[in-house]
């Protein structure tokens, strides 16, 4: 769990580990030097499978992730941000998916929610069977819906890009293993305001382009022509994949 001042949703998203039906979990925190009262609000829970550490200065998303990557012990890596949230059978559901088939990267569905933790009537899924072309066509896993297993995958170190790192990390993955969608509502992700997400159509664009230079150290042309492919296929997966359904 990169943090980075959540201090307002890090407490839900605590508790959303904590009750999972799974028990035998580790949860790492990694504080990038947050300024509100997440580092006060994290030292409030008493559980010795929580461990909390803070970032000697501000050094973003990526390379967070990277020390927690570093940091972890467990066999299958999973992935929550702090504003983010678990439903109680995520881990049981999606470490019994894995077992059961063999599987050492997975993802599942999840729907969104608003600031005040409402949902807003969107659910998002995916492919059934992601391969590394369909990875690179298209970011197909929410980050708060992926598991792999470490001891196929690997340690993943991504380079310091601020947008997209998730994406970049998937990249390496699907190179050891693909991917596969377990067809459940396991997560919950918050849309709020003051993201790092991209609101302009060209910045999106520059951060894809960027993704696949810096990320995935690809060429000009070649990280030119898979922007273009991926940007297709990210607007492909929101017309087949993104559903609306009505809330109360």
């Amino acid at each position: 769990m990169p943090t980075y001042n959540c201090g307002r949703f890090i407490r839900e998203s605590i508790n959303s580990v904590l009750a999972q039906t799974y028990t035998a979990w580790e949860l790492l925190i990694v504080d990038d030097c947050s300024t509100d009262e997440t580092q006060s609000i994290v030292r409030t829970f008493n559980d010795p499978r929580i461990r909390y550490m803070r970032n000697e200065e501000n050094i973003g998303a990526a390379l967070t992730r990277n020390r927690a990557l570093r940091e972890v012990k467990g066999q299958y890596i999973a992935f929550l941000d702090a504003d983010d949230l678990w439903l109680p059978e995520k881990l049981e559901r999606q470490i019994a998916f894995m077992q059961q088939n063999g599987y050492s990267f997975t993802y599942h569905d999840y729907i969104e929610i608003d600031e005040d933790s409402k949902p807003i009537g969107l659910h998002i899924s995916g492919k059934a069977h992601v391969r590394p072309f369909d990875m690179m066509s298209c970011c197909w896993p929410g980050c708060l819906s992926v598991m792999y297993d470490a001891e196929v995958i690997g340690l993943i170190q991504i380079p310091d890009i601020r947008k997209n790192n998730d994406s970049a990390m998937w990249l390496q993955a699907i190179r050891k293993a693909d991917c596969y969608l377990l067809p459940e509502t396991l997560a919950q992700y918050r849309r709020r305001t003051g993201s790092i997400t991209p609101t302009s159509v060209w910045r999106k664009i520059g951060w894809h382009y960027i993704l696949f230079r810096q990320g995935a150290k690809m060429s000009p042309m070649a990280s030119a022509l898979w922007m273009g492919v991926n940007i297709l296929g990210n607007c492909y997966k929101k017309l087949r994949y993104v559903k609306r359904y009505e809330t109360i």
